[in-house]
């Protein structure tokens, strides 16, 4: 799957553990096998089970619900007419000149003796960005209104302090469970991209509140195709981490269904076509808590390229140190970590990290390097 698109990959699989497997087909990502009698089998997280439409019972048909959702006077998922202005505030908080100039020659620009290379897809995606425009036309739209977010929008701390300041408000948490109940009817709720469960949507319709809905349209497709298996009785093999939102959401369409978490299956693309040339380190910048940017470090390192995942460019010190956090969650600080130059340097970013956040960084390396 490429890197364009949403933070975490879901690959799909109609799937069974009993009786012969028939190869039958291979379309889009999905590929199915044909079993003689398909078996139930559920994995989830002990912290945070994914939820699932079952818990409506048989008669429940969660597309039906979905379908009578969209078609509501209370739900929006276009925006409200106002993409011109959002857009001109996004490209002014959001658009790097120095990204710019690294695209306009082909993605290497070379300043003194240091030469940085961008991955050819990194960033926002196309289905970030109109989530996160969506929810700022949505204040714009309700200037007035309580607006509330049933997740983060997406994992980026200054995207997510945006909308903060605007007062869209986060879902109190307790016992780990969201609180539903301080929502009034006059409210407005976002759904973020990375998608809402069934039982989260089911409550808010039942509440009559207004609801934005800025899923990401590869998110939808994916719920699509779980649908489909559910109508074919097969097992959909869902490839994410258990307790991701999007995961989550995805689970809550399914029927039987198993999540995997297995690295080899990830198409990170543009970050291999990255890692196949001469490099002398990667700097991976996103937020800690954005999966889609650990496996982006994972890949260089798997190269045995020195790599650096850092969310803010104050982890960048004075006296060429640096702190920098492992994929498996580890936080370090490492010395000396920019050899002297000549020196080429792969930039790559999380699918919700802003061009703009890429500057501080590449400011700090000339600077130092360029000394």
């Amino acid at each position: 799957m490429s890197h364009s698109h949403m933070a975490t990959s879901l690959r799909l699989y109609r799937f069974c553990t009993h009786g012969d497997l028939k190869f039958c087909e291979n379309l889009s990502g999905v590929f199915a096998f044909r079993p003689r009698k398909p078996v139930s089998v559920k994995c989830c997280s002990a912290d945070e089970p994914p939820a699932d439409s079952s818990s409506f019972g048989s008669d429940f048909d969660a597309k039906k619900f979905r379908h009578d959702l969209t078609r509501s006077e209370n739900y929006n998922r276009r925006g409200f007419g106002l993409k011109e202005e959002t857009l001109e505030f996004m490209n002014q908080a959001y658009t790097s000149d120095i990204i710019e100039t690294l695209k306009e020659n082909r993605y290497e620009y070379t300043w003194g003796n240091v030469t940085v290379k961008l991955a050819k897809a990194y960033g926002f995606c196309w289905g970030v960005e109109q989530a996160v425009r969506i929810a700022f036309e949505a204040r714009k739209q309700f200037p007035e209104k309580k607006i509330w977010i049933t997740n983060e929008i997406i994992h980026n701390p200054t995207v997510n302090k945006h909308l903060e300041e605007m007062e869209v408000q986060n879902l109190p948490i307790d016992g780990g469970k969201k609180q539903f109940d301080v929502v009034d009817t006059d409210d407005v709720v976002i759904l973020p991209a990375f998608g809402a469960s069934v039982e989260e949507m089911y409550v808010l319709s039942k509440k009559n509140v207004q609801i934005v809905d800025t899923t990401c349209p590869w998110v939808s497709k994916v719920w699509n195709t779980v649908e489909k298996h559910k109508k074919g009785d097969y097992t959909s093999i869902i490839h994410g981490k258990y307790s991701h939102e999007e995961t989550v959401a995805t689970a809550s369409f399914a029927g039987k269904y198993v999540i995997l978490k297995n690295m080899k299956e990830k198409r990170q693309d543009a970050m291999y076509n990255l890692v196949d040339e001469k490099l002398d380190l990667v700097l991976v910048v996103g937020g800690w808590n954005s999966s889609n940017t650990s496996h982006l470090q994972e890949i260089a390192e798997d190269r045995g390229i020195p790599s650096y995942w850092v969310d803010t460019e104050k982890r960048i010190g004075p006296g060429n140190k640096i702190a920098y956090k492992l994929m498996h969650g580890e936080l370090v600080e490492k010395e000396n970590w920019l050899p002297e130059g000549p020196i080429t340097i792969g930039v790559t970013s999380g699918a919700s990290t802003p061009d703009k956040e890429l500057d501080p960084y590449l400011v700090i390396l000339l600077a130092v390097l360029m000394l």
